[in-house]
């Protein structure tokens, strides 16, 4: 496999912190180019991140003495040496949009961690594990910009990534017709730490700003069907979702609850949950966890200190599978929120189109 360039845009803040320390030991990644905000534009990336860092490993020499360029200001530049970028920008919504298209229209792909284009019928939005053939929509997408090589790629928000997954195959099999999920949700998904948050130690909040809404219609998305030049959002099962703040660094849990149209057993579940592999586990894929879905028989687990990392923060891990007296089972699920919920599944979805011949 070559190695691609890759650049940064919004590599600051906590997770283009994370992409960078991902692809200092990436084998196919090399990092070429960060980027932020004119503030920080004509830094380093030591001196722009000084008092900022918030990764427990040290800034990654990779990183270190890059000299910043302007997100905005740099396009041109930043396009013509690289491959292809990673989008964590904070901006307005309709800003990172126009923003993005202008990388696409540049020619340069952009795999982002924004929300901003999880809504554009032509962009993909990929769980690699879940729905790879959504990559089929961008030569439609390519066609819409006029452009031979660029494009939009998104990822679906943190809070769908432990619930989404154990779900998919049982809904393909079982039919699962309706669920209810609360999660709770680690701070640093807010992009924040317990120095710069202090508010939340000890503390519970029940309520996130549009997290219920993402959580609710995003798995629509991942599991619909292209037609024509767009992706056509699936309609069941029915979710409905509260999402809370609690006093955990990282790792997002959802206590979930399920019904099937045609209801399986327990161990048929199980089976099905540890059997179950997508693309990144068939084509080795270097970010992809080696057990996509693992489940504890523990009845205490699993736990987000001391679970969330499994797998380099890749897997998703479900225990405490029961009948209930209103829906036909529940269960526990987690995941790392800046990980596989963030910047680890944007990288694992650039290998997934660096090893289909997108990028």
């Amino acid at each position: 496999m070559k190695k691609y360039k890759v650049g940064i845009i919004g590599a600051t803040g906590m997770v283009g912190q994370r992409f960078v320390t991902l692809i200092d030991a990436h084998p196919w990644f090399e990092l070429e180019t960060v980027a932020a905000s004119s503030r920080s534009a004509g830094k380093t990336y030591e001196e722009a991140t000084e008092g900022r860092w918030m990764m427990t490993d040290p800034i990654p020499d990779c990183a270190k003495n890059k000299t910043i360029l302007s997100a905005e200001n740099d396009i041109k530049q930043i396009s013509e040496s690289t491959d292809f970028v990673f989008s964590a920008v904070d901006m307005k919504k309709e800003e990172i949009k126009a923003l993005e298209e202008a990388y696409a229209k540049a020619e340069c792909p952009v795999v982002s961690n924004n929300s901003a284009h999880r809504w554009t019928p032509d962009v993909p939005m990929i769980v690699p594990e879940l729905n790879p053939e959504h990559a089929e929509i961008i030569p439609h997408q390519r066609k819409r910009l006029g452009t031979s090589k660029g494009f939009i790629t998104v990822k679906s928000n943190c809070s769908i990534q432990s619930y989404v997954p154990p779900f998919h195959p049982l809904r393909e099999k079982f039919s699962l017709t309706k669920a209810l999920v609360c999660t709770y949700q680690a701070i640093s998904g807010a992009g924040k730490n317990f120095n710069t948050w202090p508010e939340m130690i000890e503390n519970v909040i029940p309520y996130i700003g549009g997290e219920e809404e993402k959580s609710e219609t995003e798995p629509y998305k991942i599991w619909g069907k292209i037609t024509g030049n767009e992706i056509i959002p699936a309609t069941t099962p029915l979710i409905t979702t509260q999402c809370i703040r609690v006093a955990a660094l990282d790792g997002h849990m959802g206590a979930v609850f399920m019904s099937f149209e045609n209801k399986p057993s327990i161990d048929e579940i199980k089976q099905l949950w540890r059997e179950y592999k997508g693309y990144p586990q068939t084509h080795n894929l270097p970010s992809a966890p080696k057990q996509f879905l693992h489940y504890f028989e523990e009845t205490d687990r699993p736990q987000t200190k001391i679970d969330c990392n499994l797998e380099n923060g890749m897997a998703i891990s479900m225990g405490r599978l029961r009948p209930d007296t209103q829906y036909d089972y529940k269960f526990i699920c987690l995941s790392h929120n800046t990980l596989r919920g963030a910047a680890g599944g944007a990288v694992l979805t650039a290998e997934l189109l660096c090893n289909e011949g997108y990028i």
